[in-house]
């Protein structure tokens, strides 16, 4: 059948960024796990895009025939580690627990209340008027606002990792017009959509990856209790080191 594996090998292309910075921060591979183990289970939703949003041939024909299918579990395990990662690995940084003190500050009294409000959000948002790709959307913007505003420190990584996760996607994007020319055409539901394409690619899907880079950025740390830090220069570690008291040297007696 014509692209039966496209949606199979462009799946299985997220696992190479993701391999990469899984190899290249060794103190991020656990978080990265936790991440991917995560967003994986997003990929079961798939039977509320299939064939409203569009309606992707896929191993066995599982899409096409019950919604879900295995391609969506690698894609969403995948997205959800390079999301986490990547901010950190380009910049460096590490991530440190919050302390005591700022935790028992007032505005995180709306903690779990904000860590849910994206998937509880989008199941009145789904059964609007409209194509479920905005539900997804607006969910994930709305998520990342109130992440936001529940943990200020949150701001400046959030905006640049939609726009970090928005680079990539697309670049995903315009593989698919690549080395699958009509792909887009004969897969995405464009009719049901805003029409919008810009340079081939539906807006919706750049929307999509702005706003899961917008959440997911800063989700895991959310979820945690954790924050993201530079890591200690060099030269301050050396400094650290020659602080701590040494213990006395033995004399050797002379002969």
């Amino acid at each position: 059948m014509k692209y039966h594996y496209i949606w199979l090998i462009w799946s299985i292309g997220f696992l190479v960024p993701w391999t990469v910075l899984y190899l290249l921060n060794p103190q991020l591979r656990k978080v990265m796990w936790r991440t991917s183990a995560a967003t994986a289970l997003l990929g079961l939703s798939e039977p509320l895009f299939v064939p409203i949003y569009w309606n992707p041939p896929s191993i066995f024909e599982l899409a096409r025939r019950t919604g879900f299918d295995i391609e969506s579990i690698i894609f969403t395990f995948a997205i959800g580690g390079i999301g986490v990662a990547l901010y950190l690995s380009l910049t460096g940084q590490h991530l440190v627990p919050v302390g005591a003190e700022e935790r028992s500050r007032p505005h995180h009294r709306f903690h779990l209340a904000t860590l849910l409000l994206p998937f509880v959000l989008f199941v009145p948002l789904y059964f609007l008027p409209w194509n479920p790709i905005y539900a997804g959307v607006t969910s994930l913007v709305v998520g990342a606002i109130a992440s936001v505003i529940c943990r200020p420190d949150l701001w400046k990584k959030t905006v640049i990792g939609g726009f970090l996760f928005l680079g990539i996607y697309a670049a995903f994007m315009l593989s698919l017009l690549w080395f699958a020319p009509g792909y887009i055409g004969e897969v995405w539901n464009l009719a049901a959509l805003s029409g919008g394409l810009i340079y081939g690619i539906p807006v919706e899907e750049l929307l999509f990856g702005f706003a899961f880079g917008l959440y997911w950025t800063g989700a895991y740390e959310h979820f945690t209790w954790n924050m993201s830090a530079p890591h200690p220069a060099p030269g301050r570690i050396k400094r650290r080191l020659n602080s701590f008291p040494t213990l006395p040297q033995k004399e050797t007696p002379h002969a």
